[in-house]
């Protein structure tokens, strides 16, 4: 998995106003959390060019006043109506502590069922693994060259060397359905949204994050 490197330096002031100032002058307030201390900072809104606008997952290095740290992104927030990144929030890693992460997926193969006229349904374009920094994949490959038609492949079937999954196991990922059948199937509006509609849940442009709500 490829790693990002993110400077950033310490805040001063945590707080609402504070928090409006950096924005303005095209800052991005963060918590690092996790380890021994928690770290409130601020960062450049361009350095998540490689890190959230991106269909890839990575860790994060970061470095804080010559403070470094390796982290992944845990919680991100958006303004409901410009969609600039109003706060981030990053869990601090370890290599001997397992970490939750969700990963992309990437179909792979031909399948006999769509080459007969079937249509491929992707139920889920990313999952939830468990695993050791070291370990964390950067993407996990559905293999789908046996799918026929009616055919589909669970959370369940997947087995990765040192990764657990957190999905539940019935969850399927992909399904191979006729054309007429895929045309026919309801909308779902809640998948089509994907994980880019659960993380766009901020708060209005007064919103200063998780951990900065408490202290107000």
């Amino acid at each position: 998995m490829k790693k990002v490197s993110v400077s950033g330096s310490p805040r001063e002031n945590v707080g609402k106003k504070d928090a409006r100032r950096l924005r303005r002058e095209g800052f991005v307030p963060c918590v690092v959390y996790g380890g021994k201390e928690q770290i409130q900072f601020y960062t450049s809104e361009k350095s998540f060019k490689n890190i959230v606008y991106t269909p890839e997952a990575c860790l994060v290095e970061l470095d804080i006043n010559g403070k470094k740290k390796d982290a992944v992104l845990q919680d991100i927030q958006f303004h409901p109506v410009t969609e600039r990144i109003l706060h981030v929030d990053f869990l601090e890693i370890f290599p001997d502590k397992p970490v939750k992460m969700s990963v992309p997926i990437r179909v792979v193969g031909d399948s006999p069922g769509v080459i007969a006229g079937g249509k491929l349904l992707v139920k889920r374009r990313r999952l939830e693994v468990l695993a050791l920094p070291g370990d964390l994949p950067a993407e996990v490959e559905i293999d789908i060259s046996a799918l026929e038609i009616g055919d589909s492949v669970m959370v369940r079937e997947i087995s990765l060397e040192n990764i657990s999954l957190a999905d539940p196991e019935n969850d399927v990922i992909v399904i191979v359905k006729s054309a007429r059948a895929a045309m026919m199937a309801p909308v779902d509006l809640e998948e089509e949204e994907g994980e880019e509609g659960e993380e766009t849940e901020g708060e209005g442009e007064e919103g200063e994050g998780t951990e900065e709500a408490k202290e107000e």
